[in-house]
């Protein structure tokens, strides 16, 4: 990898005024090496607002806008002379309708795309890891910065060798667009490296309500989303043999959880010269 470029990293933060978004702003500011520079945002009504003042952390001097190709197109220009190892970051946390365009848009600009936001197909990761290398620009695309749930990946894949019948559960907020979630795709894909089937169907089943079984995968892994307000994110993996389940669960209580894996993810994504999917790849 590339040293990185001394001074504080810039970064354009997608989804400002979200959840999430408002989580990365705070993180950002507090951090001792990276600096807001800007806040997009699609709120109506607050174009133009100081994204400080709106989350309370004091006048930052960065305007929210919708305008993100202005934005990216500032930020590339201010670091243009950055050279490799360098220039700013875009972190993204908005929709799954609109992720693909935004990550494409900071490829184009040179601006190392963070993607927090789930929902990209496998078609379009493949399609921005072959631009992103053309251009040499670091990107990620991260399902979880939580590393408790790298973890759990990590022992679930483990246990796999171990146990042929697996079901996998998320649940997460209401207001969370896709199903299943990003990281509950990513745990069994890597489950699925093994190249083992799993849950040989054991009797005849019959759905008397139609998907209360879950989603099945090409392996025979089951995948079931719960959705409800007062959940974060959550996952529980569940193996099952003769005799015996082992269970692995993880709980995200409040999302500053996620802002090591965040600042983590900032810090490294510029030394890349291509795209990487999931926190494991920047350990």
């Amino acid at each position: 990898m590339t040293s990185p470029i001394p001074g504080p990293i810039p970064v354009v933060v997608a989804g400002a005024l979200g959840r999430m978004g408002a989580e990365v702003i705070k993180a950002v500011c507090a951090a001792p090496d990276t600096e807001l520079v800007g806040a997009i945002d699609t709120t109506a009504g607050k174009e133009g607002a100081d994204i400080g003042l709106e989350l309370g952390l004091g006048e930052l001097e960065v305007a929210i806008t919708a305008d993100l190709e202005g934005s990216l197109c500032a930020a590339s220009q201010a670091v243009r002379q950055a050279g490799p190892g360098g220039g700013a970051v875009l972190v993204d946390f908005t929709h799954p309708k609109v992720v693909y365009e935004h990550t494409r848009a900071a490829i184009a600009y040179g601006v190392h795309p963070v993607i927090g936001t789930t929902g990209l197909s496998p078609e379009q990761l493949a399609e921005l890891a072959v631009f992103a290398e053309k251009a040499s620009v670091g990107a990620a695309v991260i399902p979880n910065f939580s590393v408790g749930m790298v973890l759990l990946q990590q022992a679930a894949a483990a246990a796999a060798r171990f146990y042929d019948f697996a079901e996998l559960t998320e649940l997460h907020h209401n207001r969370k667009a896709d199903a299943p979630s990003g990281t509950c795709l990513k745990t069994a894909e890597l489950i699925e490296e093994l190249g083992k089937s799993f849950n040989a169907p054991q009797v005849e089943e019959h759905e008397t309500l139609a998907g209360c079984r879950g989603g099945q995968r090409d392996s025979g892994l089951r995948l079931h989303s719960v959705r409800l307000p007062g959940l974060v994110a959550h996952q529980e993996v569940m193996f099952g043999a003769p005799g015996e389940t082992y269970t692995l669960r993880h709980d995200t209580i409040e999302r500053s959880a996620f802002m090591p894996g965040v600042l983590l993810s900032v810090r490294r994504v510029r030394s890349l010269s291509g795209l990487v999917y999931g926190l494991e790849r920047l350990l």
